[in-house]
């Protein structure tokens, strides 16, 4: 049985949600996506327990995808569009960031319930490119007058670090979840935010637990990858920034003896040790293709033990933990970890 929890009042979810970002345009640098297929993924997701998506407005053509999923789930399936959960962000473009205010907030929330064909939108994560142009509390409230006009049933956010979504909890904005990247190669949630989360009934919601596939049996011995796909970019760089390719290398090797022990793989072993971890609620897995359905399933069939976890967390305090707060890098000018990002994607 695929675990659920209660992330709000009356609003349940899968704990491994199914990611979209891998089948936006321009996600994937070579490969085109079979969209009959991601289709027939869906359904297979949804008929084992995996109800919970994650897209995004700036995720070009994921919502609408979503939304044509929706459609085939009113015709002849046992599972109908309100069981499903579909989880959305509002990502102002960064050159925009100054000129944001209630009206264009509800165009784009307005967009996004027609592309997902959608009555209501499940839940919003809120995303806010630079701290230093003001208006990201204003527009978190806007997001709340939207939900009390029924547009919005809960109200999250993406990227945020510690300070500056305290700021918007203390202006009384109800803010069920927190969406970041965290990983066995990226802990910069563990330095401030996770607790802060925990301390305010917020629920962390994890992307990058398989850093774009790197942490698979495939990379063993591999002296060096050729990226395949944007997310391949971004945690290569990550790994160069922490443990470096031997020590990559060491940490597959560990995550496979231990993934041996309980028949299963290194991407079960590393979602569910992130899983494990006090505070977070659910981790972000992406779909590609119907091929790796029966594998999600297996994550819910073991239990790592005290002596797995303490084994993983002994290697990886061997190592540093990527500078700043979670985002700070992506959000520093000139930055490898800025200059991987496109900004400007509504406006696209």
């Amino acid at each position: 049985m695929v675990e659920r929890f209660e992330l709000a009042k009356d609003y349940t979810i899968s704990r491994v949600i199914n990611g979209c970002w891998q089948l936006s345009e321009g996600h994937s640098l070579e490969t085109n996506l079979d969209k009959q297929d991601i289709l027939k993924a869906f359904h297979m997701l949804v008929e084992k327990g995996f109800t919970t998506f994650d897209c995004a407005d700036i995720y070009t053509g994921t919502e609408e995808l979503l939304g044509e999923f929706s459609k085939q789930l009113q015709h002849g399936s046992t599972i109908s569009p309100n069981d499903i959960q579909i989880h959305t962000k509002y990502v102002p473009d960064i050159n925009l960031l100054s000129d944001v205010d209630f009206t264009y907030t509800e165009q784009i929330i307005d967009r996004s319930l027609k592309r997902q064909n959608r009555d209501v939108l499940d839940l919003v994560q809120f995303h806010w490119w630079d701290y230093n142009v003001p208006g990201y509390i204003e527009t978190a409230g806007d997001l709340y007058r939207l939900k009390e006009k029924g547009k919005i049933r809960n109200i999250a956010v993406t990227n945020f670090d510690m300070k500056h979504l305290s700021e918007i909890v203390d202006a009384g904005i109800p803010i069920v979840s927190c969406q970041n990247q965290y990983s066995v190669f990226d802990r910069r949630p563990e330095k401030e935010l996770l607790d802060y989360c925990k301390s305010k009934g917020i629920s962390l919601l994890c992307y990058g637990t398989l850093s774009g596939g790197l942490l698979a049996e495939k990379w063993i011995g591999k002296p060096s990858i050729q990226p395949e796909t944007r997310s391949h970019v971004k945690y290569l760089q990550v790994i160069e920034e922490t443990l470096g390719w031997d020590s990559y290398q060491e940490l597959l090797l560990l995550l496979q003896r231990i993934a041996k022990k309980h028949s299963v793989s290194v991407a079960h072993v590393a979602t569910k040790y992130i899983l494990s971890q006090q505070g977070v609620g659910a981790t972000i897995i992406g779909v590609r293709n119907s091929s790796h359905v029966e594998s999600n399933a297996h994550i819910f069939t073991f239990e790592l033990d005290r002596s797995d976890i303490k084994e993983l967390n002994q290697f990886l305090d061997n190592y540093p933990i990527l500078d700043g707060e979670p985002f700070e890098l992506e959000r520093t000018a000139d930055s490898k970890f800025r200059n991987i990002m496109k900004m400007n994607l509504n406006e696209e």
